[in-house]
């Protein structure tokens, strides 16, 4: 039986693998060009091979397009600008500490530094988390939710799928960013998406082709050594 198994997979998907996890990026300034629907159609499908919880397939993934990423667009990007606070759907880290804040830091420097934004300069770092809520420009969001009474376990489900469609997008040469910014006025995406007061809003997906040459594409995040992050227990 193993070996049948083995037989399925293709002698290089494990350098496939490792090549589209290191490529894929984080991507913050894209065209307008729309994405075919056929080619988002194979990354749906592709993440839909995602495993869950008791194969519950937590997620429902709300995705626009033309009209509909301009209408959203504007409700959060209006909404954002007002300075508006809503409590999200689920709660935010209490706080980063120890390596979890260095990382989260440098992440944030190496986008400062890119676009040239000084430190202090916090009317051009609010200009730019602005740009959470305009999608970047991308021309496709996906609103990722699930059912409320699955809790945890469906979040969970969720990250999984979402790390699944970010993978698959960049093997067809999409570019995407996941974005926990946008869950932050849960009432305009239920109002703009027709969604129910019993559904867990748990992130955005933008998505589309990048513009590669965009300053805010030019740097790449760093990944710890896995002796970092693994504990070998031998007896």
């Amino acid at each position: 039986m193993a070996e049948r198994r083995s037989a399925q997979i293709p002698a290089d998907a494990a350098n496939t693998l490792e090549h589209l996890l290191a490529v894929r990026a984080s991507y913050r300034a894209f065209t307008p060009e729309p994405v075919p629907e056929d080619t988002i159609r194979r990354i749906l499908q592709t993440a839909q091979l995602t495993a869950s919880w008791c194969n519950s397939q937590s997620w429902q993934v709300a995705i626009t397009r033309g009209a509909g990423t301009e209408r959203l667009r504007n409700a959060l990007y209006t909404t954002a600008s007002a300075g508006v606070t809503e409590d999200t759907d689920i709660a935010f880290p209490r706080e980063y500490r120890g390596v979890h804040l260095d990382r989260r830091r440098e992440s944030g420097f190496q986008l400062y530094n890119a676009l040239g934004i000084e430190r202090g300069d916090r009317a051009r770092q609010h200009e730019q988390v602005l740009e959470n809520f305009k999608f970047f420009g991308a021309p496709h969001v996906a609103i990722i939710h699930s059912d409320e009474a699955l809790g945890p376990y469906g979040a969970v489900d969720c990250g999984g799928y979402v790390a699944n469609f970010l993978t698959a997008a960049a093997a067809h040469g999409v570019g995407t960013v996941a974005q926990a910014a946008l869950a932050m006025y849960p009432s305009v995406l239920r109002s703009e998406l027709g969604l129910d007061q019993d559904r867990t809003i748990v992130c955005g997906i933008s998505f589309g082709f990048p513009r590669v040459e965009h300053l805010s594409n030019s740097y790449r995040t760093t990944r710890a050594p896995i002796d970092d992050v693994v504990d070998w227990i031998d007896n």
